[in-house]
C-alpha cells in the first residue's frame, strides 16, 4: 500500500508541479551556468548508495566543504536561497520516489559521508526502510536536530509506521515549509 501511495503521489506531484519545475530549472540556468539538477550519493535501503536529485542551489565550482567550513552564504545563488527556504529544491526527488529509491515519507537520507549518523541508524535498523522526501525528524526540528535526535525520531518512525503517521508528517511538512521552520540556510 505504501508503494502505491508513493507512486500516486510522485506521478501526481510531477504532473502538477511540472510547470514550476521547468521555471525553476530555467531560473537556475539563467543565474548560474551548469546543470539545473544536482546529483549526490546517499544511502537507501541496506545502506546501498543511489543518486538523490535536487535542484542546484549553489554556484558551480563550490568546494564540497563550503557549507561546513566557509559558510554557505557566499556560494548560494539568489534562486538557490529561495528554493532552499521553500524546499522547492527537493521536488526533483519525486523522480527518486518514482524509481523506488525513496518514499514520500521516511527517514531523510543521510549524506554518503555522514558515517556516524549512518552507523547510528544501522544499529537501530533504520537502514531497513526507504528514505523519504520528508520525515519525522524533519518536521520535528530539521536542521536543528542533533544526529542522536534524528536517530530517535527515525527509530520511532520505523516502529510506528502507519498511513495516519505519514499523513501527519505530510501535514507538518506543509506547515513547516510555509513558515520555513527549522531551516538554517
Amino acid at each position: 500500500m505504501k508503494r502505491a501511495f508513493d507512486l500516486f503521489c510522485s506521478i501526481y506531484g510531477l504532473i502538477v508541479a511540472g510547470p514550476l519545475l521547468l521555471i525553476v530549472a530555467v531560473l537556475i540556468k539563467l543565474e548560474s551556468p551548469g546543470p539545473a539538477i544536482f546529483k549526490q550519493k546517499r544511502p537507501t535501503i541496506n545502506n546501498e548508495l543511489f543518486n538523490i536529485y535536487k535542484f542546484r542551489s549553489m554556484k558551480m565550482g563550490t568546494p564540497n566543504v563550503a557549507t561546513d567550513l566557509m559558510g554557505p552564504e557566499d556560494f548560494i545563488t539568489k534562486t538557490g536561497k529561495f528554493i532552499r527556504k521553500t524546499s522547492i529544491d527537493e521536488l526533483p526527488q519525486l523522480v527518486n520516489v518514482l524509481k523506488g529509491e525513496m518514499s514520500i515519507v521516511g527517514p531523510r537520507p543521510a549524506l554518503y559521508n555522514q558515517y556516524e549518523l549512518i552507523e547510528k541508524r544501522t544499529k537501530v535498523n533504520v537502514h531497513t526502510i526507504r528514505p523519504g522526501v520528508t520525515g519525522l525528524a524533519q518536521v520535528m526540528g530539521r536542521d536543528n536536530n542533533t544526529d542522536d535526535q534524528k536517530v530517535m525520531y527515525d527509530k520511532y518512525y520505523l516502529e510506528n509506521q502507519s498511513l495516519l503517521l505519514d499523513m501527519y508528517i505530510i501535514y507538518k511538512t506543509v506547515i513547516n515549509t510555509i513558515s520555513s521552520e527549522g531551516v538554517s540556510h
